[in-house]
Order: C-alpha cells, then sequence, then structure tokens
C-alpha cells in the first residue's frame, strides 16, 4: 500500500533546520536554547512525529520563519518569502519535484496577525497585485492558486489558536467556499510564542484526531 506523500506550506512552527529548501530562514535548530525553546531535535516536530505514526513520507517543507501569508510582514514588503510567493516556487508553476503531494498542510496567518498586516476584504477571483498586501485576499488567492495547481492533493488548513479572531473568521469562511478542510487547534504549550516539546505533540495530536474524526 502507498504511503501518502505530504508538503507543508508554513513558517516558524513548522521550520527545522536542514529541512527547508535553501536559504530559509528557520527558527528551530540542533542547538536550540531552552531559553527559546526544548525542541532541538527534528524527530520532536509536528510533522517528523505525524509521518512516523501514520506511515506518511515528507515530500517537501516549505516553511520559512516569520513570513506573512500576505505581502505585508513585519516590513512593509514582505514579498521576497510570503506564502503566496514561496507556494509557486514549491508547489505550483515553478516545481522542480515530478510528484504532487497527496496531503497538504497550510499551516499560517500567525505572523500576519504578530505583524498587524492589512486584513483588507474576501475576494474570490480577479486580485490586484496591491490587494495581496493585504492578508484576506492574498488567503483566498493562496487557495485559489494551490488547488488548481495541486489536482486530487487534499488540502488541510491549520488554524493557529495565535492568530487574531478576525483573521480565524476569515479563514473559517474561505476554507467553507473552498471546501478546504480547516483544522482548528486548541490552546497548545508555547514558549516565546512556538511550540515546545509538548506543543508539538499536541499539534499533530489535533492534526490525527482531526483526520481520523473527520
Amino acid at each position: 500500500m502507498k504511503r501518502p506523500h505530504i508538503s507543508i506550506l508554513g513558517d516558524s512552527y513548522s521550520s527545522y533546520e536542514g529541512w527547508l529548501p535553501a536559504g530559509y530562514h528557520t527558527w528551530y535548530f540542533d542547538e536550540q536554547s531552552e531559553l527559546t525553546t526544548d525542541v532541538n531535535d527534528v524527530r520532536q516536530t509536528w510533522w517528523w512525529q505525524l509521518c512516523q505514526e501514520e506511515g506518511m513520507v515528507l515530500l517537501r517543507n516549505s516553511s520559512y520563519s516569520g513570513s506573512t501569508i500576505c505581502n505585508t510582514g513585519y516590513d512593509d514588503n514582505a514579498a521576497e518569502f510570503s506564502f503566496i510567493t514561496r507556494m509557486k516556487e514549491d508547489l505550483g508553476e515553478r516545481n522542480v519535484l515530478n510528484s504532487k503531494p497527496d496531503i497538504l498542510f497550510v499551516f499560517g496567518g500567525t505572523n500576519d496577525s504578530w505583524a498587524g498586516s492589512p486584513v483588507g476584504e474576501i475576494k474570490y477571483a480577479d486580485w490586484t497585485a496591491e490587494e495581496l498586501y493585504s492578508f484576506a485576499p492574498a488567503f483566498c488567492y493562496m487557495m485559489d492558486y494551490l488547488i488548481k495547481w495541486n489536482p486530487g492533493t487534499k488540502i488541510y488548513n491549520i488554524t493557529n489558536m495565535e492568530t487574531t479572531p478576525e483573521i480565524q473568521k476569515i479563514i473559517s469562511e474561505v476554507c467553507e467556499h473552498y471546501e478546504i478542510e480547516n483544522i482548528v487547534l486548541k490552546p497548545i504549550d508555547l514558549q516565546n510564542g512556538h511550540p515546545t516539546r509538548k506543543g508539538m505533540r499536541q499539534i499533530k495530536e489535533q492534526i490525527v484526531h482531526y483526520i481520523n474524526n473527520n
């Protein structure tokens, strides 16, 4: 029986040194300080545990620490490594891999919330370049694009409770529109805003619970 291949489009929560495309910033390292978090082994990440326990195979991890979904981040212009930029290289029209994932996890919005990115309005077509500097239209654009370029792939969005209520509401509405499963995490254990070993286990457990019961 074929083991399902998964890919991830994420931020620091899903990053790990040596497991990302070259040049992508990461939060988690082997030499991680306990003053940052206690995660210091890739086997402690939520996605490594998910693959190990559920018989999945990691195809690509497109995660970039500090990245926003839209093109506005902690700097006014965060377009170089936003989700909607990286998805084209790693999961879309410029993807050099010969295969598509069976399952794609999209895990973002945290930095859009923390950076105070413009929220904007939900819009399902005809996006302008200017609109993609706001979260709501960028999130729509992202989901529309990922569906188009990954036919047959099951897409799960993961909503972090560190996101604002406004962003959570937008995510819920857009996922419903595109018929994308939305895994809304319950609070997890964090240190400096990032999952600890316990938090990583909690993410994995909540994903498994959702998939097994839906």
